[in-house]
């Protein structure tokens, strides 16, 4: 028997009866590379075929690059076929095609897709983070917390580490609430997860990723300190893995992979710091920044489109809004969000 089978098996019926609400008849296409775990796979496809569902899953050899980076050696022409034909796709591989040429015609052209990001899943992973979540006490903290930040114009973050950033919400684009429902045609992320688009000219300061930097560098070992100058990266300093991340970053030869692409905040309650990014964006109390390509779901209508993307981790964070402390170090303080984290078990 596979380790954890039976809370896997929990899982992946969450996954594709309540967050892709998959229906008879429907074709769902699983992608995976090569680093993907078989364990999610199969028990994903087992409770889509169990609904009545089509499963159609699809391996590929893992890329040495994320987004349009991964073209060179993904299958595009068949690839973006399967997807165009699809009602509904969830995403496991670890390379993940987000902002590649597959995803970025599919989503363009296949009206009806609903697709969920939950690229390196794996099943400690997936126990933790979707099936042992309370998603309605999760819902209900992350509106809470929504809330506050659309009411907010300014906002400031510091870290341990030396962070210290400021900037403006971009008011004319939404707060967005991951909650991880892929009802409607479109993308949805792992629940755990509210995103913000700052007023990119706006953004001043220093950031620094403690927690990880994919791609390139995965966990870290020492912080990677940025220099940010109106909403772009002037100076990245550190050790051994901040010169990785600056040989990465400038292979690319392309302005808009020194430009911020998006801010996240991290509230699943499963979640801990592992190297897989799509955990690590959501754990407690940790802020995310992109960098790179952005979709035109994220700044409508087409984004500023650019050859690949990687997300940092700032553990830890304290963020104040229009200068009143909502975090502290990793705890939320504000009491209206304190009282919802106590259902999440995160204050006894």
């Amino acid at each position: 028997m596979a380790r954890y089978e039976y809370e896997l098996g929990k899982a992946a019926d969450i996954v594709t009866r309540d967050l892709l609400a998959l229906r008879p008849g429907e074709t769902f296409v699983i992608t995976a590379d090569t680093e993907s775990d078989p364990d999610v796979i199969n028990a994903t496809a087992r409770a889509a075929f169990t609904i009545g569902a089509k499963p159609m899953v699809i391996w590929t050899a893992s890329p040495l690059g994320v987004g349009e980076a991964a073209d060179p050696m993904l299958p595009v022409e068949a690839l973006t076929g399967a997807l165009k034909g699809a009602d509904a796709w969830v995403e496991y591989n670890n390379q993940w095609l987000l902002y590649s040429t597959p995803y970025n015609v599919a989503m363009k052209e296949n009206k009806k897709l609903r697709h969920l990001n939950l690229v390196g899943m794996n099943p400690d992973m997936m126990i933790r983070c979707i099936g042992r979540i309370d998603f309605a006490a999760l819902q209900q903290f992350q509106e809470k917390f929504c809330n506050l930040l659309s009411e907010a114009k300014h906002v400031r973050i510091t870290t341990a580490a030396g962070e210290d950033v400021e900037f403006d919400h971009a008011p004319s684009i939404p707060i967005r609430c991951r909650m991880g429902y892929a009802h409607q045609p479109g993308s949805e992320m792992l629940a755990g997860q509210i995103s913000s688009t700052p007023d990119f000219s706006s953004i001043h300061g220093t950031i620094v990723f403690d927690g990880s930097l994919v791609p390139p560098c995965g966990k870290l070992e020492e912080p990677v300190h940025l220099t940010i100058e109106a909403g772009t990266i002037v100076k990245a300093e550190g050790g051994a893995q901040a010169q990785e991340f600056r040989t990465w970053m400038n292979s690319f030869n392309h302005p808009q992979m020194k430009r911020l692409a998006h801010l996240s905040y991290g509230v699943n309650p499963g979640a801990k710091m592992t190297g897989d990014i799509v955990e690590d964006e959501r754990v407690w109390g940790s802020t995310e920044w992109g960098i790179g390509s952005v979709p035109g779901t994220i700044v409508p209508p087409d984004g500023f489109p650019g050859p690949s993307h990687t997300d940092g981790i700032c553990l830890n964070s304290s963020v104040w809004l229009d200068g009143k402390q909502i975090l502290d170090k990793g705890e939320f303080i504000e009491p209206r969000l304190t009282e919802l984290a106590r259902t999440l078990g995160r204050y006894r």
